[in-house]
């Protein structure tokens, strides 16, 4: 995707390029509300921030002159909440993934907090913002000697139950073990549960993933029973399981921009068309093309149904030190990072 570019001002009093993306993620690769929210609003304020290529190096600007939304991907959304009326003064839509798993006994997340606390930040924010722009995910599932498909549904119907009536949608992945091979070092090193020989059974096998969901579905019918109607999806799975009523899902999701923030015409129209609009002499926006442009980020993986944003977190920076986690390849390359934070700089890593 080729960004709109406009020249900005940075803190150096240096004139450079920066891209203008509408909606900005913050942040698949870190956890920002958790550990960055400050820094973040600091950004905000100043217009725009700097992120760096993760292979490269290549630094770049984004300024926030266009953003009009912002999806937060986050464990723990609460150091987060204090701001959030900064982004509705200012008009900036916004809505939140937020991964609420059980893996204490595991130990496989040692800086999120407990289970209660989790949910109840969770029902907190969905109270704030509305159940329709918070979003759950258990993800990853990871099977261990222990913790099988048996084990890994009742964890979820345990904290669903919690979660009823505080969102619309239910999210899940299976954990990619085979492709990251900073993961297997991870899970070995951090772990005394997984091995060089064992660990890649940590990804479910299809017996598993079908008997995980099958569960879920059991797990939805039950919940709608309840009164609780709960969209359940999947995370860049290859795996159809449209027969067992789970979708893939769209993280960034334009389709869901379009309903919970339909009063806003000129976003509606750039999830139409990738294009923001011009009005009229009369203030009029142009008429939207019935046909809708394709909108995935063709930067993402082949089975992530996101439409195009601008991520702006960075790899080893995620305190949370989740032992699967691909966008960390060590606990020393996080800790390194933290010392060269800096709340006032242009980037994350000041």
């Amino acid at each position: 995707m080729v960004f709109d570019k406009i020249a900005i001002k940075n803190d150096s009093g240096m004139i450079v390029e920066a891209i203008t993306p509408v909606i900005i993620s913050a942040s698949r690769s870190t956890d920002i509300p958790a550990f960055y929210a400050r820094w973040f609003f600091n950004r905000l304020a100043k217009g725009y921030c700097a992120w760096y290529n993760p292979f490269n190096q290549q630094k770049m600007y984004v300024s926030f002159k266009n953003c009009k939304v912002i999806v937060f991907w986050t464990k723990n959304p609460k150091p987060i909440l204090p701001y959030l009326h900064i982004l509705d003064e200012m008009g900036i839509h916004y809505y939140f993934q937020v991964t609420l798993n059980d893996y204490v006994k595991e130990g496989f997340e040692p800086n999120v907090a407990s289970v209660d606390e989790r949910i109840e930040t969770f029902r907190t924010l969905s109270d704030m913002i509305g159940k329709e722009k918070i979003i759950w995910r258990f993800d990853p599932l990871i099977v261990t000697p222990t913790i099988g498909p048996r084990e890994l549904l009742t964890r979820i119907w345990d904290i669903g139950n919690r979660l009823r009536g505080y969102t619309n949608k239910f999210v899940f992945s299976f954990v990619d073990v085979k492709v990251y091979r900073k993961v297997q070092n991870n899970l070995v090193k951090e772990t005394i549960i997984f091995t060089k020989e064992n660990v890649e059974n940590a990804e479910a096998n299809y017996s598993q993933r079908i008997e995980i969901v099958q569960g879920l579905q059991k797990i939805r019918n039950a919940w709608y029973k309840g009164g609780w109607d709960v969209e359940i999806a999947t995370c860049a799975e290859d795996i159809d399981l449209e027969v067992y009523g789970i979708e893939h899902n769209r993280c960034i999701d334009g389709e869901l921009m379009k309903r919970i923030f339909a009063e806003d015409e000129e976003l509606v129209y750039y999830l139409h068309t990738l294009k923001l609009p011009e009005r009229d002499l009369f203030g009029n926006l142009p008429p939207v093309l019935e046909k809708t442009r394709k909108v995935k980020d063709l930067g993402q993986r082949k089975a992530c149904g996101c439409m195009v944003s601008k991520d702006i977190g960075m790899y080893n920076t995620c305190r949370h030190l989740c032992v699967y986690c691909y966008a960390n390849t060590s606990k020393e390359c996080v800790l390194n990072n933290k010392e060269k934070h800096n709340d006032e700089s242009e980037s994350i890593i000041g």
